[in-house]
């Protein structure tokens, strides 16, 4: 993918244990490293937030995701291997960089943009998501192959896949690269703070979401 990195990111693991965080006082701690700053949905949304994990590149925070609404369980029943009743939204945050030396100035870090922040969008929902009446030993193989095309998905973003969706990032119209599936929906954009912002989910409508800079990261901690 040109001018894209994976940021670091590593395939959800089959059980979706790489997407929670052990506690939210461990989890902020690795969100208060980054030098950027961290999304999550407005103050329209009233209901409970939680942190994910934070994805790093060159030893430096790269990423992280803030979830809204349920956790959501990969093992859930419904008709997708999922609970009907799920309601969640989660925000990625990808700090935006240029193509750059690393740290200990042997090469070149790929550069981040609005596909890295699909990608990992893409393969979050993927890692709480269990088709419905699938074998155990078989999602593993099933994880790979749609890894692969969230990834061929992201490096396409004007392709006919995707659609356009404005929504407001700290009270300004921002245009997002938004898809549907059976699983949920993803969507990837940029913001005028220097990132790039992904999010998926379940059960809520991406449309009336809106987006905005979380004043004080710490308060998960609590």
């Amino acid at each position: 993918m040109e001018t894209t990195s994976r940021v670091g990111a590593q395939a959800p693991a089959a059980d979706g244990a790489a997407q929670a965080a052990p506690s939210a006082r461990h989890a902020v701690d690795g969100y208060l490293r980054a030098s950027f700053p961290w999304y999550g949905l407005d103050e329209a949304f009233t209901g409970q937030r939680w942190l994910m994990q934070v994805g790093t590149a060159d030893g430096e925070v790269a990423h992280g995701s803030i979830g809204h609404g349920d956790e959501p369980s990969v093992r859930s029943e419904g008709p997708l291997g999922t609970n009907d009743k799920e309601r969640f939204a989660v925000v990625v945050t990808v700090e935006a960089n240029p193509v750059r030396r690393s740290a200990d100035g042997t090469g070149l870090l790929e550069a981040t943009s609005v596909s890295s922040a699909a990608w990992l969008a893409g393969v979050g929902l993927l890692a709480v998501t269990w088709p419905g009446q699938m074998d155990h030993n078989l999602r593993n193989d099933w994880l790979d192959q749609q890894t692969e095309t969230a990834w061929v998905l992201a490096d396409d973003l004007q392709g006919e896949d995707w659609s356009t969706l404005s929504l407001p990032v700290d009270g300004v119209p921002t245009s997002f690269h938004y898809r549907e599936s059976e699983f949920g929906w993803v969507l990837a954009g940029s913001t005028k703070e220097g990132v790039h912002l992904g999010a998926y989910g379940r059960g809520m409508s991406a449309y009336g979401l809106g987006f905005s800079v979380v004043k004080d990261i710490a308060e998960y901690a609590d």
